[in-house]
């Protein structure tokens, strides 16, 4: 019998349930209980464990049933609870969140969903590093505006400088990762004129599907592509919704560059401002095209063009 697995998980526990036998257990989220999950796991015919984004406390987890050959999706929460509500569900629990997962799990459509292999956790917490990184350094920036005394301008100055140098550190050091990810797709990312070491590693972290998707697949999975919002006789203004933020994020200031130095998305972008149109839909139009130029070069194993 086809077995479903939802795990909730939390920083020291593992709340487990397995449809349709309608069983469940709870282990320690420790490197004892992951050999504990694999073992029980192993009694059933496992086709999809399935678990939520818990801001890195899935990360071990996720890593020790990998590498035991469990096929393993991790999800954004939003999504668990829009299915438990759904399905009438409303209450909130471990052990019914573990099951609404394993319920989910019978029903998602993975068929594109991709392992996430140590290279690319590893290249994700640089990446994430880098921008808290970033995010530190440009408000102590901001706070040198304010700041009246000496000493405290010398302290903030100081942090600033230190964090530059981590900053071109860690720059160094995506470059490496990311080509230990993916060296053909990041060449091919980083030739394009506008897209920087941190966008390249960016895509390849938060966009891993990047090249195995079309055009409007991959639009509406970074969440640039307009939806309709329509009713009958009403006919409202189309908008775009929902997608990967870090995606958007990463696009957002390589597009900008992308506009100054290439013609074509400049004459783009400047008719979409004649035609009316403000400066944050047009720019997330010339977002829309970058992608979909992006992933059919991948896609197709052609130069940028």
């Amino acid at each position: 019998m086809i077995s479903w697995v939802g795990i909730d998980i939390s920083k020291s526990n593992l709340v487990v349930w397995v449809q349709p036998q309608g069983e469940g257990f709870d282990l320690p989220n420790t490197s004892e209980g992951f050999v504990e999950l694999i073992e029980r796991l192993s009694q059933y015919e496992v086709d999809r464990v399935l678990l939520e984004a818990t801001g890195g406390y899935e990360c071990k987890v996720m890593a020790a049933l990998q590498g035991a050959n469990f096929k393993v999706l991790r999800i954004n929460p939003r999504r668990a609870r829009a299915f438990a509500v759904a399905m009438g569900k409303n209450a909130k629990t471990d052990p019914i969140d573990a099951a609404v997962l394993a319920d989910f799990a019978e029903v998602l459509h993975a068929s594109r969903d991709k392992i996430i292999s140590p290279e690319r956790e590893a290249l994700r917490e640089l990446i994430q590093l880098h921008e808290q990184f970033v995010q530190q350094r440009d408000d102590n920036k901001r706070r040198l505006q304010q700041v009246q005394l000496p000493a405290v301008t010398v302290a903030i100055k100081g942090l600033v400088h230190y964090l530059q140098v981590q900053i071109k550190q860690l720059d160094k050091t995506i470059h490496q990762s990311m080509h230990e990810l993916d060296a053909e797709k990041a060449e091919r990312l980083i030739s394009v004129k506008g897209i920087g070491t941190v966008a390249t590693a960016s895509l390849l972290v938060y966009l891993p599907e990047l090249g195995a998707l079309d055009r409007r697949e991959v639009a509406a999975l970074a969440g640039i592509a307009p939806y309709n919002d329509d009713s009958g006789n009403h006919s409202g203004k189309r908008q775009i919704y929902g997608g990967r933020a870090r995606v958007r994020r990463a696009l957002y200031m390589s597009c900008w560059v992308v506009i100054r130095h290439q013609p074509d998305f400049k004459a783009r972008y400047d008719a979409l401002r004649e035609r009316g149109k403000s400066a944050k839909v047009a720019l997330i139009a010339c977002m829309r095209i970058l992608l979909i130029r992006l992933n059919a070069m991948l896609r197709d194993g052609t130069e940028w063009r």
